[in-house]
């Protein structure tokens, strides 16, 4: 079992930046893969960005390659999404996601575990 929190959503302007955390718990942590997905209102679930469990490699959504990386520190237990140069079509709600044997994946289908979600807004 993994549990994820994250933190560090809020309300910023076009072309700023912000750092969303994930924290995690549970023993199957180390085995698995994050990533970070969001959903806006009337949207299915997308991919924005995965990461491998030893945290050395990394895969992103083309709509956000470039402007945001995603890392993780396995002795904190913490995934940690950096968005630069936000736009107001990255308004959505932003869900960490774990899985054991599911890194490459980019359906929200494939993962097993999820946080509650914490929302971006990104104002014109």
């Amino acid at each position: 079992q993994v549990q994820l929190v994250e933190s560090g959503g809020g309300l910023v302007q076009a072309g700023g930046s912000l750092r969303l955390s994930c924290a995690a718990s549970g023993r199957t942590f180390s085995r698995a893969a994050t990533a970070w997905f969001r959903q806006a209102p009337g949207k299915e679930r997308e991919f924005v960005a995965g990461v491998s469990a030893s945290g050395g490699n990394a895969y992103f959504a083309d709509s956000v390659q470039a402007r945001f990386t995603i890392s993780r520190d396995n002795a904190k237990n913490t995934v940690y999404l950096q968005m630069n140069s936000l736009k107001p079509e990255d308004t959505a709600v932003y869900y960490c996601a774990a899985g054991v044997s599911v890194y490459g994946s980019r359906s929200f289908r494939s993962w097993d575990y999820w946080g509650q979600g914490t929302q971006v807004t990104v104002s014109s």
